[in-house]
């Protein structure tokens, strides 16, 4: 489940970063704006998960030492994703648009339809 809500927001950044880029804005204006837009309902559902976790970290009774250490992983698990995924998923979009060269490819299209015209 922790794999699969970063996969999600990684899929969230990356599908509104390429739809920014379709709409002819920079990587680096697309990438920038879908981490601002997608900021806020990523950490609502990390802290919504991270709280529903919490009672797994406080467990006490029969169990509760291989209840807290599931709960300390997923908790560590998804704050690290939370933190990696707002700061590097942009950054990876970037990166791999510099190296496919995406803008020149697209500045490229975009002037043979003009010559087309």
């Amino acid at each position: 489940m922790l794999i699969a809500m970063a996969a999600k927001n990684a899929i969230l950044i990356v599908e509104f970063a390429k739809i920014s880029f379709d709409q002819g804005k920079s990587l680096f204006e697309s990438a920038i704006e879908s981490a601002r837009l997608r900021f806020r309902p990523i950490l609502m559902t990390a802290f919504s998960f991270i709280l529903g976790v919490l009672p797994l970290v406080f467990a006490a009774g029969a169990g509760a030492e291989a209840r807290k250490v599931m709960g300390m992983a997923l908790l560590g698990g998804m704050g690290i994703a939370t933190l990696l995924g707002v700061f590097f998923y942009p950054m990876l979009f970037i990166l791999i648009g510099k190296i496919g060269r995406y803008e020149q490819k697209r500045a490229l299209i975009s002037k043979s339809k003009n010559e087309l015209k």
